[in-house]
């Protein structure tokens, strides 16, 4: 069995999922999408693109669909202190100077991801309730009644992935001891914003950022609050506006303005889970959220989802006349898990940074201003090459 001849099917039609996919179909790689709800949603706000993952996008022809959506993030990114003074520069270049960063939000990245599939890729209404395998295949039963055959099995269902338990013996996400507000506000309501800034001011046990969405004409907000009460995940819990006002209250003028612009806002709650010691059980592997769930302390969730996505693309199209599914699947493990469990780890440690966890902010102002050395090392790397690397 060639590439040519194998069937890929992903549980989840969420941005890492419908990635993925985009990247299989462009290296001509059969593939079909469940998604459990009735039409594709994705309710949160903002994300950023970063340019580890922007390349991969861009190589998969959808640079046009999203440079159309985005909004380009680059002059006057600045970290400050709670009271406004400068900390440093927010790095959004990586080391050749090429500016591939965009805010977006997430239902028109999820769109754009969507609409570059062929029209039969995608399946709505199909919430996944078995799997089994043989060496002859991967079968996958949904509550609908359908039942599906295929080579490969991908389970990008997110952090309460029903896959998961497949894999690896099941663990309760840890929930971070956050609250994050978030909402939008059209640019026009705060004359004389930065329109291409990704701003966050920290402070006292909290930290604040604001970035632009949707080609420049929205700005996102998210305002992370601490809290001993675990906050449902929910991306659509509608949040107390007068909540987030009072906490921010006396930091930079700049955030106290915005935020008494704001009418309504959401909040969910902060998880991430400690790094699975498995992704791949014969012919099913984790991807995403259902992988490595992070928090968003470095914005590289659903860049490493997309990371995921191409590497395994790469993987199979490249794999041996003697190389079995399973053969290939734990390369892709082998590969992704070191960096994702890097990642975690990184986006932890810069969350105690921005919410000033340091006896000593004048070490914590020196880590943020020299964190360009990590950040470039992340935007270069390139999972494509990495993962071609492997087949050489």
């Amino acid at each position: 069995m060639t590439s040519k001849n194998i069937h890929v099917a992903i549980v989840g039609g969420g941005i890492s999922g419908l990635a993925a996919a985009n990247a299989l179909v462009h290296r001509g790689i059969s593939v079909a999408v469940y998604e459990q709800s009735s039409a594709l949603r994705e309710v949160g706000a903002g994300v950023f693109i970063y340019p580890n993952s922007l390349r991969q996008l861009e190589r998969m022809g959808l640079g046009d669909a999203l440079s159309r959506v985005g909004a380009k993030v680059g002059s006057g990114s600045e970290y400050y202190r709670m009271d406004g003074t400068l900390v440093g520069k927010i790095l959004t270049t990586d080391s050749s100077g090429w500016n591939g960063m965009y805010g977006m939000h997430r239902a028109d990245l999820l769109q754009v991801l969507a609409d570059a599939l062929p029209s039969t890729t995608i399946h709505t209404g199909h919430k996944c309730v078995g799997f089994s395998q043989d060496e002859h295949g991967a079968q996958l039963s949904f509550e609908n009644g359908k039942v599906v055959h295929a080579d490969v099995v991908i389970a990008a269902d997110g952090i309460h992935s029903v896959l998961q338990k497949h894999v690896v013996e099941p663990s309760a996400p840890e929930y971070a001891g956050f609250r994050a507000y978030r909402g939008v506000l059209p640019f026009e309501k705060v004359p004389g914003w930065r329109r291409e800034a990704h701003q966050v001011w920290m402070g006292d046990g909290k930290h604040f950022m604001v970035f632009p969405l949707r080609s420049g004409t929205l700005l996102n907000y998210v305002g992370f609050i601490p809290t001993n009460n675990q906050t449902a995940e929910s991306w659509s819990a509608v949040g107390d506006r007068d909540e987030l006002a009072a906490s921010f209250a006396g930091w930079d003028p700049r955030v106290t303005d915005l935020l008494s612009k704001v009418e309504t806002c959401f909040w969910w709650g902060l998880y991430d889970r400690k790094p699975l010691n498995q992704w791949v059980n014969g012919r099913l592997a984790l991807l995403g959220d259902a992988a490595h769930p992070m928090l968003p302390h470095l914005g590289q969730g659903a860049n490493q989802g997309i990371e995921d996505g191409t590497a395994l693309a790469v993987l199979l199209q490249s794999r041996g006349s003697s190389d079995s599914i399973e053969t290939v699947l734990h390369r892709y493990e082998a590969l992704r898990r070191p960096r994702t469990s890097m990642v975690q780890a990184e986006a932890r440690k810069n969350g105690m940074r921005y919410d000033s966890m340091y006896k000593d902010l004048a070490q914590r102002d020196r880590e943020i201003a020299n964190s360009a050395t990590f950040r470039k090392s992340l935007y270069d790397y390139d999972i494509e090459k990495e993962a071609a690397s492997l087949n050489c």
